[in-house]
């Protein structure tokens, strides 16, 4: 051949050997390493033709299967749960055509699927050889779940959720929702049934597939006013100082004044001047109130609400995450002083309440939430295990202790006396108003139990009453975990 021709052919082949080796890249990386993204795509109808074809692993939590797999005759299997409404917040449900809670948080490494689980991760990949599904062990306490739910379902309210929270880990030991459903009726494998199940389901009006604890916001009433507090003492007040009270307030430009409860009045809440652990103690709208409109003040409380989690979606799983709580920044003084005693534009979810109330026990550290312990292979090797997360400091440690001097004066002398002697060490009670409405949110935070106090609870009911209503169940629940 002559040199000219020698040059193209040697081109050609060069081009074509780099075009094989692309080709051979894109297949490798297609079925290797994006093949589970391809799987995922929600263009991907055979995703939900074949999920019930593999075995998923078990959700467990204290030893006991709250989900797991069962083997029919066609080889399909068929999800189960164990006391469906009671760990229906935990769980989720794993349906024809979705995943919540567990379920989807960790779907891929249930059905298999996870890199993690890969013996080879490279090769197992490439070759598309099928890994069994993990176990997912979940952080909360079967006993006290139990206990929550019962106490929730009795009580008589419309919606009603619990959560407990360690406050030193951040370990969720409790989330509990009302009402609730069961995800065998929406996991069945009989598509037509299932769409009938959700369909019954989301034309409830309260919800049952919402989870209360985390995915739908309350005005948290008197509860909000720990935030307040704290806000006053990272602004430099104590315990001791003397904050204003009385009967009324009328903040700068407002309509109306804020009062305190009719059964305040001949109370200490009357009195021009008292310390700001008495007015905590027995909850004075008054003083709040006037923090928030004028000392320290809408940016402060903003500031020190944020620094607990408002505003935020707080992830306490692979991708579930909360609805965000919130507080108005705002530069007009009446909603600042109706937001500061929990009402107006302040809503907040139970875990986020939870989150408060554990960070005032946890030396002013709020830790990260999270519902899964460890993760472990099908042979009991643990896979991952969970480490505690710091999320943010929201007080200096003195600051805390003196946070939770102030909610045991509740507990001891003020609204949530009733209480003393029970497993609640201190806590916060709360009455948000909802407009025309014959029922109220009754909301408890505390801590406990008095002995060695490490959880951190929050406990909402919707029915006509007080706060006070819902501390006997945050009583219980720290009572089911050994307070």
């Amino acid at each position: 051949m002559k040199p000219g021709i020698d040059r193209a052919v040697g081109r050609t082949w060069v081009v074509t050997l780099v075009m094989v080796i692309a080709l051979m890249a894109n297949i490798t990386y297609v079925q290797g390493f994006d093949a589970q993204n391809l799987r995922d795509d929600s263009l991907n109808a055979r995703q939900f033709e074949d999920r019930f074809k593999v075995d998923r692993g078990p959700i467990v939590a204290d030893g006991e299967r709250l989900a797991w797999s069962e083997e029919r005759a066609d080889h399909r299997y068929q999800r189960r749960y164990k006391d469906g409404p009671v760990f229906a917040p935990i769980t989720g449900y794993f349906s024809v055509f979705a995943q919540a809670g567990l379920e989807q948080a960790e779907n891929h490494f249930l059905d298999g699927s996870d890199a993690r689980l890969a013996t080879s991760n490279f090769v197992d990949k490439l070759i598309g050889e099928h890994v069994p599904g993990g176990t997912v062990e979940a952080t909360v306490d079967v006993k006290a779940q139990r206990a929550a739910y019962d106490a929730l379902a009795s009580s008589g309210a419309r919606r009603a959720a619990a959560v407990v929270l360690d406050a030193g880990t951040g370990a969720v030991r409790v989330m509990a929702s009302t009402p609730s459903y069961d995800p065998n009726d929406v996991s069945t494998l009989d598509r037509e049934k299932a769409v009938n199940a959700f369909n019954r389901l989301s034309g409830q009006k309260l919800k049952p597939l919402l989870n209360k604890a985390t995915g739908e916001l309350f005005p948290p009433g008197s509860t909000f006013k720990t935030v307040v507090a704290a806000s006053a003492l990272e602004a430099g007040a104590s315990a001791d100082t003397r904050v204003r009270a009385g009967r009324g307030y009328r903040p700068p430009g407002a309509g109306q004044a804020i009062n305190n409860d009719a059964g305040d009045i001949g109370g200490s809440c009357d009195l021009n001047r008292i310390p700001l652990i008495e007015a905590y103690a027995q909850s004075c709208n008054t003083t709040f109130a006037y923090m928030g409109a004028e000392e320290p003040g809408n940016d402060a409380v903003h500031r020190e609400a944020a620094g607990f989690g408002f505003g935020d979606r707080i992830e306490y799983a692979n991708g579930l995450k909360s609805a965000p709580s919130s507080f108005p920044e705002t530069d007009q003084p009446a909603l600042s002083a109706l937001g500061a005693i929990g009402q107006g534009s302040t809503v907040a979810s139970p875990l986020q309440m939870a989150m408060v109330a554990a960070g005032v026990l946890n030396d002013g550290v709020v830790m990260r939430p999270h519902l899964v312990a460890k993760v472990r292979a099908s042979d009991g090797s643990t896979v991952d295990t969970i480490s505690p997360r710091r999320m943010s400091r929201a007080l200096t440690s003195g600051q805390a202790k003196q946070m939770r001097d102030l909610m045991k004066a509740v507990v001891e002398r003020g609204t949530g006396k009733s209480l003393k002697g029970t497993s609640v060490l201190g806590g916060k009670t709360g009455t948000a108003d909802v407009e025309g409405a014959a029922y109220n949110d009754r909301w408890f935070i505390g801590f406990g139990p008095p002995e060695n106090p490490g959880y951190a609870v929050a406990v909402m009911t919707e029915a006509p009453g007080y706060g006070i209503e819902s501390g006997p169940i945050a009583a219980k629940i720290i009572d089911a975990l050994g307070g």
